[in-house]
């Protein structure tokens, strides 16, 4: 099936008492067993529920995988993953990855044993100079978090095989509808679902994708046994949402690319990040790796821009209109940002500026609002810098 009817269709038949089209919330903590020790699918809500179920079949057809795992949260997601992890096994990590990942890995893992480096793993060579015999996992943010800096998936996947690594790749920023991983060779995705998959704001919400049984029979078991599950509304609402994924991210990625355009000669920006521009460094692999089910070009919804200065950036902030000052992005209402004191606020600044993220840089996620509402937001808030 294409992309859309997937989405629509994908771990979903009509209810079958009742013949209800939409899959109902299961709002239940038990089910009822007809005799000890019969055979049973459902017993207990944190291991199965048929909601959660139906949710992660659909994800999983979205990103083309056989096994999809629902978590209470992008960050429950990630840490399930990363408990795949014994101590004294060690994991690369992108350096520019969501900085809820940072804090998780620079705080908690280190408790655990688990060893870790950062790098940029743009540049896979990083990968290879920290790598060890402990060497586990490989996991990459692409496009990263705020600075849109990609890894090339099929490279990546080709180094992890050959030292019989896990590679995890963090698709919250595209979507399975502009990227899919698992088809340049990952063995895991993990989604925000609060992100796009959702896309209304109203969720908290993660997900996990893979093909390989060993590894979904892992995260299962991590699952019920740590209970980091999101209830039977929250998958409701994620899965009314994907309904209309394909949809949304047309209109996201529309608006971001004449927005980026015209942020680039704009006197008062000084940098734009986008993949969608020509002089992105590293446009031409996104050309090869983002690409829509209709196999054109895709770069997504978010933007970052260079503002110069910390005065800047507030003075932007203060005067959009449109644009909402808050944390998150993907939702169909146009959101902006202060990644340094906000979502990044956890990361050194001396790290931080390593990789470019600077006190003046703002980050857009551009909604689905109309186009011109949003160009003439953004340009009066420039006005006042």
């Amino acid at each position: 099936m294409g992309f859309l009817t997937d989405s629509i269709h994908a771990g979903q038949e009509p209810e079958p008492h009742t013949g209800a089209v939409i899959t109902p919330i299961f709002q239940t903590s038990t089910y009822a067993q007809k005799e000890l020790g019969g055979e049973i699918k459902y017993d207990y809500a944190r291991v199965e529920n048929p909601t959660r179920e139906a949710l992660e079949g659909n994800v999983a057809a979205l990103e083309g995988g056989k096994f999809g795992c629902a978590f209470g949260s992008g960050m429950a997601a990630i840490s399930s993953v990363v408990q795949m992890l014994s101590s004294g096994d060690h994991m690369v990590i992108s350096s520019n990855v969501y900085g809820g990942t940072y804090r998780y890995i620079d705080n908690i893992v280190t408790r655990t044993g688990v060893k870790f480096d950062f790098v940029d793993t743009a540049d896979l060579s990083n990968v290879e100079d920290v790598a060890k015999e402990s060497t586990k996992m490989l996991y990459v943010e692409t496009p990263t978090n705020p600075m849109l800096t990609l890894t090339d998936l099929k490279a990546a996947a080709e180094l992890a095989h050959a030292n019989n690594w896990i590679l995890v790749v963090d698709n919250t920023f595209l979507s399975p509808y502009f990227q899919r991983p698992l088809e340049f060779g990952a063995d895991l995705v993990l989604h925000s679902a609060t992100k796009y998959l959702n896309g209304h704001s109203d969720v908290v919400l993660g997900i996990t994708v893979t093909s390989d049984p060993d590894i979904q029979e892992q995260l299962k078991f991590i699952q019920k046994t740590v209970g980091a599950i999101p209830g039977p509304f929250d998958s409701w609402l994620v899965l009314r949402s994907t309904k209309t994924l394909g949809l949304r991210m047309r209109q996201h990625e529309k608006n971001a690319r004449a927005i980026a355009e015209m942020l680039k000669g704009h006197p008062k920006v000084q940098k734009v990040y986008y993949p969608g521009l020509p002089d992105h460094p590293q446009h031409e692999l996104a050309k090869r790796q983002q690409r829509d089910p209709e196999g054109n070009a895709s770069f997504g919804g978010m933007i970052s821009i260079e503002t110069g200065s910390i005065e800047h950036g507030k003075n932007f902030l203060r005067n959009v209109k449109v644009f909402t000052l808050a944390e998150s992005l993907g939702g169909v209402e146009s959101l902006i940002s202060h990644p340094a004191s906000m979502t990044h606020a956890s990361v050194p600044k001396e790290e931080r500026l390593q990789f470019g993220l600077t006190d003046g840089l703002v980050r857009l996620s551009v909604g689905c609002e109309d186009t011109e509402d949003l160009l003439e937001d953004l340009d009066q808030a420039l006005v006042a810098l």
